[in-house]
């Protein structure tokens, strides 16, 4: 796994948040602004979807992305491709190593077949989605209007799903740590959507979910 350290300042970033274990946030990057998530206490999945700002029907594809750098795992050098074939982001900086494009994102009906009936009713990544897109609408009455359909197939960052020899999924405990962070460069204008995972049944969270940090720096 590669791993490279930024040259960059918590101290000169223009906009800090952080993001409660188990809640959604939305916000939008501008085209050349700097874009970190930090896993401040280690193995914490952070389920995050990608949109062009200026036409949301462009985002985030996951076929296009594997195709163009030929691996299942975003890392350093990887570009997030657009469902439109063009780069989103760039990760330019990771201390992680490698982050999952297959897991998907848990909902009520993944929590009922993976572990139980009654994990139902358990807070999901798919309900933070909705959530989310759903308080965008209030607080931007004249922006993007986002759907149930706009919900696809999303990065985990920080999130360790190997593939086995025969082409299964494993959700295994995480390769990350405590203050271990990715940074990527917006090539686009960007709205990034995330659930930091309420998940409490596999060991994607160490069975325990935990706030995760974001930093953005203005371009050159």
């Amino acid at each position: 796994m590669q791993t490279l350290e930024s040259t960059l300042s918590p101290s000169t970033a223009s906009f800090e948040v952080v993001i409660p274990s188990g809640e959604p946030w939305m916000h939008t990057l501008r085209k050349g602004q700097i874009f970190r998530i930090i896993d401040l206490e280690g193995n914490q999945a952070v389920d995050t979807l990608f949109y062009n700002a200026k036409d949301i029907s462009e985002r985030y594809s996951a076929t296009h992305t594997l195709q163009s750098q030929a691996a299942l795992y975003l890392g350093v050098g990887t570009r997030i491709m657009s469902s439109e074939g063009r780069p989103m982001l760039t990760i330019v900086a990771d201390t992680c190593g490698r982050h999952d494009t297959l897991g998907g994102a848990c909902s009520c009906e993944s929590n009922t077949v993976r572990y139980a009936l009654e994990k139902r009713h358990m807070h999901s990544c798919r309900d933070n989605f909705m959530l989310a897109i759903a308080r965008y609408a209030q607080t931007h009455p004249d922006g993007p209007f986002f759907s149930k359909s706009d919900v696809v197939s999303n990065i985990n960052f920080f999130m360790n799903v190997p593939v086995t020899p025969e082409g299964q999924l494993t959700f295994e405990d995480g390769i990350s740590a405590p203050g271990k962070y990715v940074e990527m460069r917006a090539e686009m204008d960007v709205i990034v959507l995330i659930s930091n995972c309420p998940q409490l049944n596999n060991p994607c969270n160490a069975y325990n979910p935990t706030p995760v940090q974001c930093l953005i720096w203005e371009g050159a």
